[in-house]
């Protein structure tokens, strides 16, 4: 059977449904078991089939797309893991609803509430993925005067009373650090990203806490852009502003490139890992199993993120969402770059 020829009716039989649930699945309407919708996507997949969006628009439904601006520089976005693993997660979802991603980059918050008041008058996106929450974020009050349906990636600490999705931050550096030190490390560093982004907050809190509790020699803290260079050249401070025996013997870092950035300094430095200094990433991307020695990482399913962050978005748009709620927290993955010091 071709795609041309394969209509609702059709997708209806296959999976054992009326043309009205079809029509309420693709709709996102509620009405249907999970069960029952997942039973439709597929046998539409099985068939090559998707609704038209001309008609859907003339029935009145809005176009199915969604928003998400990122402020990020566009090749800094590129060589990011996480957002590649988060989009591809959010698109695995987009594309069983049959809806398209509306990407832009901004260069400021201000820039983005501008944007997403546009997209929402004009009718351009039927919801909103809002990612890097700030204190007080004037996307709060935004996107609730507009009425438009969000979902932000954020603790709920930051994001008012929009619905959210988060991963426990505080408690996987508090792992991390107690990890490092349960290893027998006793000056650990930590090189962390921009220093306004609400996570990198708690993040940072939650570094100084659990170094006062195990009482460190010593813990320091560096901000960033998230970037390689950025992360080389906090690693290099790091190992350059004292001698050998008062320096970090283990640092912690906000995302895998800034790692693998710090593993190459190591590298450059003659300093060998994890005999003398140990290194931690975070996310645990496809790059921390290429490096040598490979990245010890606090792991997680950024993938499965996205794809969570956009079922939620879902719900909020039909009224019959989860709301707010975590996803697990990045568990310690121990690899090769983590070791007692001098092992």
């Amino acid at each position: 059977m071709t795609t041309d020829r394969v209509t609702i009716k059709d997708v209806a039989a296959r999976a054992g449904v009326s043309k009205g649930a079809v029509s309420l699945a693709f709709n996102h309407k509620p009405g249907l078991s999970e069960a029952t919708r997942d039973r439709i996507f597929r046998a539409a997949r099985e068939l090559g089939w998707a609704p038209s969006l001309t008609a859907r628009s003339l029935a009145g439904a809005r176009v199915d797309v969604v928003g998400l601006a990122i402020c990020r520089p566009a090749k800094q976005l590129g060589l990011e893991p996480f957002y590649m693993e988060f989009v591809s997660g959010v698109e695995s979802v987009l594309t069983e609803q049959s809806c398209s991603l509306l990407l832009r980059l901004v260069r400021n918050v201000e820039e983005e509430v501008g944007i997403q008041e546009t997209w929402w008058r004009g009718r351009q996106i039927g919801g909103s993925i809002l990612v890097d929450f700030r204190a007080d974020d004037p996307r709060v009050a935004a996107v609730e005067r507009l009425g438009m349906p969000v979902v932000a990636v954020g603790h709920p600490s930051l994001t008012g009373g929009l619905t959210s999705v988060w991963t426990d931050d505080a408690t996987a550096v508090t792992e991390a650090v107690r990890y490092l030190a349960a290893l027998g490390h006793r000056r650990i560093a930590r090189v962390g990203g921009a220093a306004a982004l609400g996570h990198t907050a708690i993040r940072t809190a939650a570094f100084d806490e659990a170094s006062r509790t195990l009482a460190l020699a010593g813990a320091w803290q560096v901000a960033t852009d998230f970037s390689g260079d950025a992360g080389a050249r906090a690693t290099r401070s790091l190992l350059t502003a004292a001698a050998a025996p008062d320096r970090p013997t283990a640092i912690v870092y906000d995302n895998d490139i800034m790692a693998v950035a710090g593993l190459s300094v190591a590298a450059e430095m003659g300093l060998r890992v994890p005999a003398d200094v140990s290194l931690l990433a975070w996310d645990d991307s496809q790059l921390c199993r290429l490096t040598h020695p490979t990245l010890s990482a606090m792991s997680h399913d950024v993938h499965g993120f996205g794809a969570e962050v956009a079922r939620t978005l879902f719900g909020v748009i039909t009224g019959d969402g989860p709301g707010s709620h975590p996803v697990p927290t990045p568990v310690l993955t121990p690899r090769g770059s983590t070791a007692p010091p001098g092992v």
